[in-house]
């Protein structure tokens, strides 16, 4: 499964710093505005602690860990949604994405310039939102105009749309983001997806602060999340000139010995991963064999058949059974024969929901 979180933000507010700490692509970071203008991609494994430690007990001749996409946006003023700056090919770059990464700079630093010549995380948040908003508001219009022929010449599904898309222009209307219309069923988050709204996507506040304010934040962090406060949204506190620091220990022991000295149990690129993996609601299961030991991503409430698509599509098509394993039960007893031996391996069907850490063989007929 394919993840694609997307870093937005004003320009200058530490995007591209951020982006070469969480991933193995490298952009140019420059202290003057649309540094980035093409979008940079690149990739970075999902922190699984779990993962070690199965590889430790199977010895494998490889480990897999499930990875992120990453994508570095240029950066955002106001006017976009009119095509002011970059914003047409902005809007773009982010629609292509799965969840927003919105950097928002809670520090202060005469050094770096602000593009709007003060410091104000509400007012720059406020100011993408705002961009983000008229553009789906725009993409809500003309939608409608077509659904609601549809619908008066009877058709159903239309009538349905059309319900949602009023729904989606009114709290547009209104500056809110379309992540505030509450979908009733899965027919309608069915319907929602096709529409491809900007404002829909989840999205994760990242609060780069200072070295001081790495732990427990500041003024402007506090505020921002008063601000968001009532959003279905996540806030987290990020010091992105800390993390390039970390990013240059190649020793793993030397790494964790500088998060303890300035009181840190984990690096900001390792909880920002985890918050966008909850955030699109997913989780991981595990192979695990000689050849190698996998993470695969799926989301929650996938069930067995789906699971075993992940790695194949015929896995799927011709779903038998799966064998599973619980992780507890695997550092338990330290090997797959000796769970089996212990009755901790368990046979499910098709109807089998899969939870995080499961170990899973897979057994299938095409």
């Amino acid at each position: 499964m394919s993840l694609r979180c997307g870093i937005v933000g004003l320009p200058n507010v530490g995007k591209s710093t951020l982006f070469n700490c969480i991933s193995s692509g490298k952009a140019q970071a420059a202290n003057f505005p649309f540094c980035t203008i093409d979008p940079n991609i690149g990739a970075t494994n999902v922190p699984d602690k779990r993962l070690n430690e199965l590889a430790k007990l199977v010895n494998p001749k490889r480990i897999v860990p499930a990875t992120v996409e990453i994508v570095d946006i240029a950066g955002l003023v106001k006017g976009a949604s009119k095509g002011e700056g970059l914003g047409n090919q902005f809007l773009a770059n982010i629609r292509e994405t799965d969840a927003i990464l919105h950097v928002i700079r809670c520090f202060d630093d005469p050094n770096v310039v602000h593009v709007d010549g003060s410091v104000n995380p509400v007012t720059d948040k406020e100011i993408i939102d705002t961009e983000l908003q008229i553009k789906d508001l725009e993409t809500v219009e003309n939608r409608l105009a077509k659904v609601q022929k549809q619908a008066q010449c009877g058709d159903k599904s239309a009538r349905k749309a059309a319900d949602l898309l009023n729904r989606y222009r009114d709290a547009l209307r209104s500056g809110l983001s379309a992540r505030s219309v509450k979908l009733e069923n899965a027919e309608e988050e069915k319907i929602a997806r096709e529409f491809w709204l900007l404002t829909n996507k989840p999205v994760l506040y990242v609060c780069n602060v200072d070295e001081s304010s790495a732990v427990t934040g500041n003024e402007y962090t506090e505020k921002l999340r008063e601000a968001v406060r009532d959003e279905d949204a996540e806030v987290m506190i990020i010091a992105a000139k800390i993390e390039s620091d970390i990013a240059e220990f190649e020793d793993y022991e030397e790494r964790q010995m500088f998060l303890s000295e300035i009181g840190l149990e984990h690096s900001g690129v390792e909880r920002l991963i985890q918050k966008a993996y909850s955030l699109l609601n997913l989780q991981t299961y595990f192979t695990a064999g000689e050849p190698e030991v996998r993470a695969w991503t799926i989301n929650k409430g996938d069930k067995a058949p789906r699971a075993a698509g992940v790695i194949h599509t015929d896995f799927e098509k011709g779903f038998i059974r799966a064998e599973v394993i619980k992780y507890d039960d695997y550092l338990k007893y330290g090997s797959e024969a000796a769970c089996r031996a212990a009755g901790r391996l368990f046979t499910e069907g098709k109807d089998y929901v899969v939870e995080d850490g499961d170990i899973m063989h897979f057994l299938f007929n095409v």
